[in-house]
């Protein structure tokens, strides 16, 4: 396992993650053995912050969406963030994992919009069969309480996302976006896109399934401590209307993210949460015509 970081073309210190057989992982890429990208990023992504970049997985931190006083999805994505050289011990069953902690922590410009002290931990692990780990952990460092929202805003690399179906979610509550928060109810078997598309679905169960037909490649996605799930695609029109995001860029990516959202995380003095998300892409198989993501997410 390899852990290196290098300096990018736009002068953004960037930490690549290898594992012997090949896959690689950086904030904003994920390839498998045969150096496949497996998330999306815009043809039109700007790398210059404070802009988010249009891609990867950004974290969302204090804040989800506009639901707040801050600026869209909070700060935390729109942040440089430190290397910590002397982490917390890994447990046994990551060992063999290549594995980085990044630290953020409240600058004067983030207390003047938001007066609160914490240490926010993430932990990248690459696992030897390609699996990625990304593991959360806020801290109040504060001597009053402080309440969050949290996202891992994870763009997956699709096909064609009409060929697209996620499953895991039927018969579940969600919030459309669309429709100023309105609570719905899941009615169909699978999720399936023929127009935009942005929902937070409530009390999500641990695993979902992202299938893409065409590639015949499942996505695997595990949560931990992030019971909800947020779906988005812009479609067409709105894609357009997006100045970093390419024209048709919204064929070939489909956001689904671990969440907490719909009830706020709220942290005395000292404490401590933690949210996990793991990500794994496999094949799929066919059963009786269709692609059975069963084994997937009973397995």
């Amino acid at each position: 396992m390899m852990v290196d970081v290098v300096k990018s073309s736009d002068g953004m210190d960037k930490v690549i993650l290898k594992e012997p057989r090949g896959s690689t992982v950086q904030v904003t890429s994920w390839k498998n053995e045969r150096a496949e990208e497996l998330l999306f990023m815009s043809s039109k992504a700007i790398f210059k912050p404070p802009k988010a970049i249009r891609g990867g997985i950004p974290v969302c931190f204090p804040q989800f969406s506009n639901i707040g006083t801050l600026e869209q999805h909070g700060f935390a994505r729109n942040r440089f963030w430190s290397i910590d050289p002397d982490p917390p011990p890994l447990p046994a069953s990551s060992i063999k994992k290549a594995v980085i902690d990044l630290l953020l922590k409240p600058n004067e410009d983030d207390l003047r919009i938001w007066p609160h002290i914490f240490e926010l931990r993430l932990r990248v692990a690459l696992a030897p069969g390609g699996d990625l780990t990304l593991t959360s952990r806020v801290r109040n460092t504060d001597s009053k309480p402080l309440t969050f929202a949290f996202a891992f805003h994870t763009y997956l690399s699709v096909s064609d996302i009409s060929e697209v179906r996620v499953e895991g979610l039927e018969t579940l509550d969600y919030l459309d976006n669309l429709s100023e928060r309105e609570r719905f109810t899941e009615q169909g078997d699978a999720l399936t896109f023929d127009s935009e598309v942005d929902r937070i679905y409530l009390s999500t169960p641990t695993k979902i399934a992202i299938i893409d037909h065409e590639k015949k490649r499942t996505f695997v996605l595990k949560k931990d401590g992030l019971p909800d799930a947020v779906v988005w695609n812009p479609w067409e029109k709105r894609a357009k209307a997006i100045t970093d995001l390419g024209d048709d860029d919204y064929k070939h990516m489909l956001c689904v993210e671990a969440a907490a959202i719909g009830k706020p995380i709220t942290l005395k003095p000292g404490e401590e949460w933690k949210g996990r998300q793991e990500l794994s892409a496999v094949p799929s198989s066919y059963f009786s015509g269709q692609l059975d993501p069963g084994r997937v997410l009973n397995g």
